[in-house]
């Protein structure tokens, strides 16, 4: 928690809003989306898919697993109690939910899918994207598929799996993902094996999402080789969250945004 609140401040201290930004591809994203200020209809959907686990009193086995296959931490939990502390803010499901409004990805790869808070997001903010969303524990996948159908949230295919595992044995070579939601393990180690294996699939118009990367000191040295990459151009760090662009036609630049 110390790391955190350092970080923090070191954070308010380097970062800008947009009227501290040259680039019009990042103001633009800054000033239609990020700052966008607008009641969408969404909202109101994302709240009452939180508020509905809130209200679930259930216990499940919940098993989380490492970046290999061994299983690491198994133990039973209340779903309201796992919405409302391993899921997504409502702020950062609403954000979440305009980038992917703003960038209509069509193809949509989530690492980490949990109770679906995020992946309601993004599922709602392109309806006709195709989102694939990865989670190593069945019941926790299993209470997810009953949110999404409850909500009638239909372009999303849940994956039960160890995500080193899938990534590593599906054929990334000819796939894109237009988007990607980096939200399942928070490890330098994770962190950069995902990033690797899952650089063929880019494009021009790709936008990476990076979860917790100011989390710990690990997390912050694998931030620092995401954005030092020669094929990351732009990167958009918000303390929370880290988004990586590889725009070939964008001068390389970091950027610290206040959110």
């Amino acid at each position: 928690m110390q790391f955190q609140i350092k970080s923090y401040l070191k954070f308010l201290w380097h970062s800008n809003n947009e009227h501290g930004v040259h680039s019009p591809f990042v103001f633009s994203l800054l000033t239609k989306c990020f700052y966008d200020k607008k009641k969408h209809a969404a909202y109101s959907t994302l709240k009452n898919y939180r508020k509905a686990l809130l209200e679930k009193k259930k216990n499940i086995e919940v098993t989380d697993f490492g970046s290999g296959s061994k299983v690491f931490k198994s133990n039973t939990r209340q779903i309201s109690k796992i919405a409302k502390t391993a899921g997504i803010s409502r702020k950062r499901a609403e954000l979440l939910f305009r980038i992917a409004n703003y960038f209509q990805p069509l193809t949509i790869l989530e690492i980490g899918t949990s109770l679906g808070l995020a992946t309601s997001a993004l599922a709602l903010g392109n309806t006709n994207a195709k989102i694939t969303t990865l989670e190593g524990c069945t019941e926790t996948a299993n209470q997810c598929q009953l949110q999404l159908r409850k909500f009638n949230i239909n372009n999303v295919d849940l994956v039960v799996t160890e995500f080193h595992s899938y990534l590593k044995t599906c054929n990334l070579q000819s796939t894109t993902c237009n988007l990607i939601y980096f939200d399942g393990n928070h490890s330098k180690k994770a962190t950069l094996e995902y990033f690797e294996v899952l650089l063929p699939t880019i494009t021009n118009e790709t936008v990476w999402i990076f979860d917790d990367i100011h989390w710990s000191p690990e997390m912050e040295e694998a931030w620092r080789i995401i954005q030092n990459h020669p094929k990351v151009t732009v990167t958009i760090d918000t303390f929370q969250w880290g988004l990586v662009f590889f725009r070939r036609e964008q001068e390389k630049e970091n950027f610290v945004i206040r959110v």
